[in-house]
């Protein structure tokens, strides 16, 4: 019996192409939906003073139950709850996930305005 070697590793080389592929569209999906945080968050969920809280590298579990809260109404809140209700659970997993995986640190100044 002759054993196809080369073609056993082409297809399992493909294979794991396919799955790194699905694994960085998920994170990208994932930093997709966490961009419209950035706005008061900190870019990747670094906040200048802390001010809102910075999300980067808090636990995923943390960051999911405050979102499940402010989208129950159970965390009080002035925007946040709003925010939250625009997603479903799998999308605040991913969000969760997302600022669970950024490595915290400080915020990026803002670049300096240009005068003409």
């Amino acid at each position: 019996m002759k054993i196809l070697i080369g073609p056993a590793c082409a297809l399992a080389l493909v294979a794991a192409g396919f799955a790194g592929g699905a694994a960085a569209q998920e994170a990208v999906y994932a930093r997709n939906l966490s961009s419209a945080c950035f706005t008061c968050h900190g870019t990747d969920g670094r906040s200048v003073g802390n001010v809102p809280p910075s999300l980067a590298g808090r636990g995923k579990a943390e960051l999911l139950q405050i979102l499940q809260d402010f989208k129950s109404g159970k965390r009080p809140a002035t925007l946040m709850h709003q925010q939250a209700k625009g997603y479903t659970d799998q999308q605040l997993d991913a969000i969760a996930g997302y600022f669970a995986g950024t490595k915290p640190g400080p915020a990026s100044a803002a670049p300096a305005a240009r005068s003409n």
